[in-house]
């Protein structure tokens, strides 16, 4: 169990870093159904994290390691194809980062957040990380980092939980200031709005670029022994 979980903790943190349902989450608390709204985002983030990681690891039916005790050669050859898109994700997006003072581009949701209800912000959330290509893919390799141990069905299913509790972090930060802090977390929130707004390309760019690396590494070792 220990190494299952040591390989999913920096995709964790990753998924963490997202910042499209940080600065949803952070505007669906300044509206009135914020006390529903902000936890229904949450929620679904969880949900969609937990699918894809479920689907892949039911997929994988303990085809982790060969009978040599290497990793599958379909693990390694999922490993590589993920290590190429994440590689594409990182280049997308840093050249699409905000150059000197142009406007960051948004997506057309943020707009329309006051007339969402907790079943709409629920299905929000479960898009951003269950469809969302980058995070998607971080999902799959999570699960692929987790099969590929070879451990335990109990032993995998802590690992996957210890993941979506890791990625919901983002998300759920603010929701627990909210709570916590009510009127004087408006402050702190904004300013976390505009500095994920202003950093999200440049910070996605170095996440995927860095796992990118990270898969393509592992599958050539892997492929090649």
């Amino acid at each position: 169990m220990g190494e299952a979980i040591g390989q999913i903790l920096s995709y964790g943190v990753a998924v963490a870093l997202s910042a499209f349902p940080i600065i949803g989450v952070v505007l669906m608390l300044a509206t009135p159904r914020a006390r529903s709204n902000g936890p229904a985002l949450l929620l679904g983030w969880a949900l969609g994290l937990a699918l894809v990681g479920t689907i892949v690891l039911l997929v994988s039916g303990g085809a982790g390691t060969s009978d040599q005790g290497q990793p599958a050669d379909w693990v390694s050859a999922l490993d590589l194809a993920l290590g190429v898109l994440l590689l594409w994700v990182a280049v997308k997006e840093w050249r699409g980062r905000p150059r000197g003072d142009e406007e960051v581009a948004l997506p057309k949701w943020m707009k329309t957040v006051d007339s969402f209800t907790p079943v709409k912000a629920l299905t929000l959330g479960m898009a951003l990380s269950a469809v969302n290509p980058k995070n998607l893919l971080l999902s799959i390799a999570a699960a692929s980092a987790i099969a590929r141990t070879d451990t335990s069905a109990g032993a995998q299913a802590v690992a996957l939980a210890v993941y979506v509790v890791l990625g919901a972090l983002g998300p759920g930060t603010p929701v627990v200031l909210y709570f916590a802090l009510k009127e004087r977390s408006k402050h702190i929130l904004d300013d976390l709005k505009l500095w994920m707004e202003r950093h999200n390309t440049a910070i996605m760019a170095v996440i995927c670029l860095l796992f990118a690396a990270k898969l393509v590494g592992n599958a050539v070792s892997d492929l090649s022994s």
